[in-house]
């Protein structure tokens, strides 16, 4: 499963959440399958960070450094 895949399906769960009008049941069952697809986005997220690197440029040139999200 893509990204993007798991963003739209995670989308639709909370756009049927919020509308409030399916039974309690199912509700349980699509917030349950949300937190799956919240993982899977931020396990591809995890991943697409650890590949980024920053070129920075010193007095040697460029070098490659990792990337380091500030927070």
């Amino acid at each position: 499963m893509t990204f993007e895949e798991a963003l739209a399906g995670l989308e639709k769960i909370v756009r049927d959440l919020e509308n409030g009008e399916i039974p309690l049941e199912q509700a349980i069952a699509s917030f349950q399958e949300g937190m799956k697809l919240a993982k899977v986005c931020r396990d591809k997220l995890d991943q697409a960070e650890q590949k980024i690197e920053m070129l920075v440029e010193d007095s040697a040139g460029l070098q490659k450094k990792p990337f380091i999200p500030e927070e």
